[in-house]
């Protein structure tokens, strides 16, 4: 199978109401992914629930039962082939509970777009969004501001709402060349196809934007390292872990380890088979989502926020890890004991703050303040951190995919990092 198009991965992010299934389901229906039948079942079925106008955001609600009830492996992963790329849509959930999702989702993400109800304009999730993003290192962004068609597609409006954003991006350090676009998501205003009721805006539609963004590189240089997202059980397959694969190339027949698996000292197997979107592959590489059935392995000795390695060269476990740390959302401060959880690529593991090196100013990146006492928001510090548990992760220069997390304490994200030196476990 030769390879047409790059894939590209890219998540729609924003707050709860913001109209981001509709808008992703709206990009669907318009580049003919789903059938006029099936919209109509999808209407008739939001009629019944009272909520007219929701067809659009059922496409990915169903996809994602589906993918609950096991029925296909391939995801909320829709894909969509634009001129230059084979895009997969990750549809990032906006509550709060769900940012973990996100902080996952955003992990296997190449560019995002934050999607912004005009009316409300931005919301206090939004910065936190942004954070994410930038940490999980999603560094092309476009800002979809939607709903246009509650504000009668107003210049002003998306002007003001536009000016707000921008101030958010230059906070959190993305660039001045972010597009912002003008979108009615049900209405279908510049989805796919460019809106007749808003002749001021010269921007690009949401699919034209998908192409403005640069292709991903991809680091198939470094050794193969794939984060279990899910383990399903298929009839007549076996156990198939599903998930991303972050670095290198996976090819049927290699040598892998699976760490920390579940005696946490890793369990050796053999690639038998890689597929993606049904389709069984020769060689998958950095970037492509794919399931896996491996000789070997069985669905106890695996589970999500494992990581597949490369056997000859496999990733590390810590025995702790120093990070650089931006404090995002802590209600308070934090001070050397504090034990919250690490999202690590897919795995959540809760890691005990041992040392507090130094504090950075922000500004300039120089130490400001060694062996501070405590942490509070804002701060960007140096930090030694003990994992409880086993952790795979890898030093920002040996690998940066596999070394960026996100810390999160009673349903906030309180910080956001990247592993710069560690100690690794013996195993």
């Amino acid at each position: 199978m030769a390879r047409a198009k790059t894939n590209f991965n890219v998540v729609f992010v924003g707050h709860v109401d913001a109209g981001k299934s509709t808008t992703v389901g709206r990009l669907m229906y318009d580049t003919g992914k789903i059938p006029e039948q099936e919209l109509t079942k999808l209407k008739a079925e939001a009629q019944k629930h009272g909520k007219a106008g929701f067809e659009f955001a059922y496409v990915m609600d169903r996809i994602k039962e589906e993918r609950e009830r096991g029925v296909t492996i391939d995801l909320a992963y829709q894909k969509i082939i634009t001129q230059k790329f084979e895009v997969t849509i990750i549809d990032a959930p906006g509550h709060k509970d769900f940012v973990k999702n996100m902080i996952t989702g955003a992990s296997q993400a190449d560019a995002g777009f934050l999607v912004i109800a005009a009316k409300a304009g931005v919301q206090p999730q939004t910065k936190e969004h942004l954070w994410l993003m930038k940490t999980m290192g999603v560094s092309q962004l476009a800002v979809i501001i939607n709903k246009m068609d509650e504000v009668d597609y107003k210049e002003d409006t998306f002007n003001k709402v536009k000016e707000a954003v921008a101030n958010e991006l230059k906070m959190v350090g993305y660039g001045a060349n972010i597009t912002f676009l003008a979108v009615a998501g049900l209405k279908g205003d510049n989805v796919a196809k460019k809106s007749p009721n808003m002749t001021w805006y010269k921007g690009p539609t949401v699919l034209e934007q998908l192409d403005l963004f640069n292709p991903p590189e991809q680091p198939t240089n470094l050794p193969l390292r794939m984060a279990i997202q899910d383990v399903y059980e298929i009839t007549g397959i076996g156990t198939v872990p599903v998930g991303k694969i972050e670095t290198g190339i996976m090819r049927p027949g290699q040598k892998i380890i699976i760490l920390p698996g579940r005696t946490g000292k890793g369990v050796l197997g053999e690639i038998r088979s890689v597929e993606a979107h049904h389709e069984q592959l020769p060689e998958a590489q950095a970037g492509d989502n794919v399931g896996v059935n491996i000789r070997g392995v069985g669905k106890k000795d695996v589970a999500r926020g494992d990581v597949i390695c490369d056997a000859a060269q496999p990733a590390t476990i810590a025995e702790e890890f120093v990070a650089k740390i931006a404090i995002i959302n802590h209600p308070t401060v934090l001070a050397k004991g504090y034990t919250p959880v690490f999202h690590v690529h897919t795995a959540q593991v809760p890691c005990q703050f041992i040392e507090l090196i130094e504090k950075y100013d922000p500004k300039t990146g120089q130490v400001a303040q060694s062996n501070p006492d405590f942490l509070k928001n804002g701060d960007v510090a140096k930090v030694r951190l003990k994992p409880i548990g086993n952790l795979v992760i890898e030093k920002q220069t040996d690998n940066p995919h596999m070394a960026r997390f996100a810390v999160r304490d009673a349903g906030q994200t309180v910080a956001a990092g990247v592993c710069i030196e560690l100690t690794a476990k013996k195993i």
